[in-house]
């Protein structure tokens, strides 16, 4: 299982993790109890319970490069460009807007 912490304006809001099954994503309670917390996505809104999707949440996909900045990341991390999770987690530490995705716990 690959696991990704997700932040929100470098605040820890949640984690996705990929398993044979698929992938969820789910909000960190004490995310959730503060008083500013915001949806990371639109398509994921605040809720306690858990996201679960065959594929690569779109939100997170579209955080993936594209073109000539996804043919370098290929090149020199040595990735697929179908290993979605790998994508994200090699490429999007620090991305334009609000969220971030950083390696987590793998188990």
């Amino acid at each position: 299982m690959r696991k990704a912490e997700v932040y929100y304006e470098n605040r820890a809001a949640g984690v996705l993790a990929e398993d044979d099954e698929g992938y969820r994503f789910k909000y960190h309670e004490e995310y959730l109890n503060l008083p500013e917390a915001r949806a990371v996505s639109l398509t994921l809104p605040l809720q306690e319970e858990e996201y679960f999707s065959m594929k690569l949440f779109p939100f997170f996909d579209g955080l993936i490069p594209e073109g000539w900045l996804l043919s370098i990341a290929e090149r020199n991390w040595k990735l697929d460009s179908r290993d979605r999770m790998g994508l994200l987690l090699a490429c999007c530490k620090d991305c334009i807007g609000a969220v971030s995705v950083r390696p987590g716990n793998e188990q």
